[in-house]
């Protein structure tokens, strides 16, 4: 296998810190939040994230597929979450230390809770408004009440983020947009 090729392209709005860990062809959009210790690993494909997505500490999103791993917009990855995923909409939420195997693809809205597991033998598409919960990884569909009470928390969160972010740590540049 030939060695992994490092292409950069962080977006001029976008906050990544100085030690986030980037491998392979990556494309971080505006307003997008990367913590210091977050891993970015774009393995056999590219990793494209969308816009105004926040990736904490210790966060690890990987693409072991050829195809591109395209990350929607306004999506919250918490701490010491894995995502293999090749595909996740928009304003998901991965909880802290929950892992998601590359053979599922999510759709918008979707939450996947705390310490979850989510490995199906075989691909699977996770439907709008799913939520993942609880230690056997149980399934509910969220009705959508108070989804836009959530998208402004969601925006306030990475607003003060980008403000507060630069402040206390060395921030990394790309060729930019």
């Amino acid at each position: 296998m030939p060695p992994i090729r490092d292409k950069f392209t962080i977006h001029s709005r976008a906050v990544v810190c100085q030690d986030v860990e980037l491998k392979g062809d990556i494309t971080i959009g505006p307003g997008t939040v990367v913590h210091p210790k977050a891993t970015i690993f774009a393995i056999a494909g590219p990793i494209i994230i969308g816009s105004g997505c926040i990736i904490e500490e210790a966060a690890i999103i990987v693409n072991r597929r050829k195809e591109v791993m395209r990350v929607g917009d306004n999506n919250l990855f918490e701490i010491g979450c894995r995502v293999e995923c090749p595909s996740v909409g928009n304003f998901n939420t991965i909880s802290t230390r929950a892992r998601i195997h590359h053979t599922v693809r999510i759709s918008n809205y979707c939450v996947i809770g705390a310490a979850c597991l989510v490995v199906p033998t075989d691909d699977e598409t996770l439907d709008d408004y799913t939520s993942i919960f609880g230690p056997a990884a149980e399934r509910r569909t969220w009705s959508g009440r108070g989804r836009i009470q959530e998208a402004d928390l969601r925006l306030k969160h990475a607003e003060y983020l980008r403000e507060m972010l630069p402040k206390f740590n060395r921030l990394r540049r790309g060729d930019g947009a």
